[in-house]
């Protein structure tokens, strides 16, 4: 029995999306990371210094998942833990040297990621489905903060 069209289009979404994540964490493997490393790192290298509550909050990770995280990352001496200066009791995060590189070298891997995976498809094709998951994308985001709990917000 064929699907809705919508119907579809989800579907393929969500395995779409498993697939990629799989695909990327064998792709960071190689480089002896995991997605979730490399996409702190990733978010590090564009905003240095931040601390580990905001990191958690625009990753939308709990707090002990990414301390766990970090501390990998530090074991591995790709970040540091700075104290910070307004607040003693909590620290910035930056990048090492070695992090950076690390990095770098990703970034090479998502451009051979996106080349080996969109070699073939049209520009017009690949900006009418940015625009329609970027559609996606808020519709998601504007039904999941009417379902959220009114207290969600507040807690600290």
């Amino acid at each position: 029995m064929k699907r809705p069209l919508r119907r579809e289009l989800v579907f393929q979404l969500v395995e779409t999306s498993r697939l990629l994540r799989t695909y990327v964490e064998q792709r960071a493997r190689q480089h002896g990371t995991t997605r979730a490393q490399w996409g702190v790192m990733s978010r590090l290298r564009r905003q240095e210094g931040l601390n580990q509550a905001s990191l958690a909050e625009q990753m939308d990770l709990q707090p002990i998942s990414l301390a766990r995280l970090l501390d990998r990352l530090q074991s591995q001496s790709l970040i540091e833990r700075r104290e910070d200066p307004a607040d003693r009791r909590a620290y910035r995060l930056f990048l090492t040297p070695e992090g950076r590189a690390l990095v770098d070298e990703l970034d090479a891997v998502r451009t051979e990621i996106a080349d080996e995976i969109l070699g073939e498809a049209e520009e017009d094709a690949i900006q009418s489905a940015l625009g329609t998951l970027s559609m996606i994308r808020e519709q998601i985001r504007t039904r999941s903060e009417d379902k959220a709990p009114a207290s969600a917000g507040n807690a600290a």
